[in-house]
């Protein structure tokens, strides 16, 4: 029988199941995907917390995931971009990825390129679209210098090189273990931990255009103290920082169409673009990955694989 993750109440990784389910069936529109590898979120994190829950509330029992790549083993009605035996990446809004069949939006997902590994392909779209809206949010160009907290990151590794894709010199706030990773992608690195990153920053560049936000807990201030203009500081998880300080807080709602998705996996395949895996779990060890996840210390992202 199929697997699917399940959880029918708010709690920690305990309430996470493992469970037989039926191979769903396409609707119109709609393909169904068997799941060879789906990224975990810390959102989804947070909606399995119950922390979402006046955002988006759970309907219990209820699925989990976002992220997919996958081969493509049914069509419903009208579907034409797709053929069974497809390889595609892409999401699900119905929480519901990680699992070894999903039902997916025809819109919602685009070839895979050959070259792109499997685990790669099935973390990209929330990171990669969060980190290219970031790197437009804050309209990077060439001459601009731009620090990213968090830099080595789920959607940080992704965000340092679109930014560098553009030209811009990158200053990667990171752990040292870090740092020879960042070089090695064109992104000055420096140590976050401890007082003085203002000046640790200043010795790096004579000034900052820009700043993206990925971790939260002060990082706004950081950047205002730095100088740069509200305008352009943008931040995916201090909220409240944005509100009260007047930056931004895009994120890749944005940007999540077929045509961004699509850039971004032929981006991967021309070896422009890399998705660093920092560890890929077996669907039945889901509160595992999502206590790996939790210690915000991983270098790009967790997947899961059937």
């Amino acid at each position: 029988m199929p697997r699917a993750v399940r959880f029918r109440e708010y709690g920690s990784v305990d309430v996470l199941e493992v469970v037989e389910v039926d191979i769903p069936r396409p609707g119109p529109g709609e393909v169904v995907v068997a799941v060879r590898a789906a990224g975990i979120n810390p959102g989804e994190a947070a909606i399995r917390e119950g922390a979402l829950h006046e955002v988006w509330p759970a309907t219990f029992p209820s699925g989990q995931g976002s992220d997919l790549a996958g081969t493509v083993s049914a069509l419903g009605e009208g579907v034409t971009a797709f053929s069974v035996g497809d390889d595609v990446l892409g999401f699900t809004d119905n929480r519901a990825s990680q699992a070894d069949f999903v039902v997916v939006e025809e819109t919602a997902i685009v070839p895979k390129p050959a070259s792109v590994p499997w685990d790669q392909a099935g973390a990209l779209k929330v990171a990669g679209t969060t980190a290219y809206a970031c790197v437009r949010a804050v309209d990077v160009g060439t001459d601009d210098t731009v620090v990213v907290s968090g830099a080595a990151g789920g959607v940080g590794s992704l965000t340092v090189q679109l930014a560098r894709q553009r030209g811009a010199t990158v200053i990667g706030l990171a752990g040292p273990d870090n740092h020879p990773w960042l070089r090695d992608r064109g992104v000055v690195p420096v140590d976050y931990h401890g007082p003085g990153l203002a000046d640790r920053i200043r010795s790096a560049a004579a000034s900052v255009d820009a700043f993206v936000d990925t971790f939260g807990g002060g990082y706004v201030d950081l950047g205002l103290e730095l100088g740069v203009a509200p305008d352009r500081i943008n931040t995916i998880i201090d909220f409240a920082a944005a509100k009260s300080r007047g930056v931004r807080a895009v994120g890749g709602a944005t940007v999540s169409t077929p045509e961004v998705l699509s850039e971004l996996a032929e981006s991967m395949a021309a070896d422009r673009l890399e998705v660093p895996i920092a560890r890929v779990y077996p669907l039945d060890q889901v509160r595992e990955a999502y206590r790996e996840l939790a210690r915000r210390h991983t270098r790009g992202k967790i997947v899961l694989v059937p």
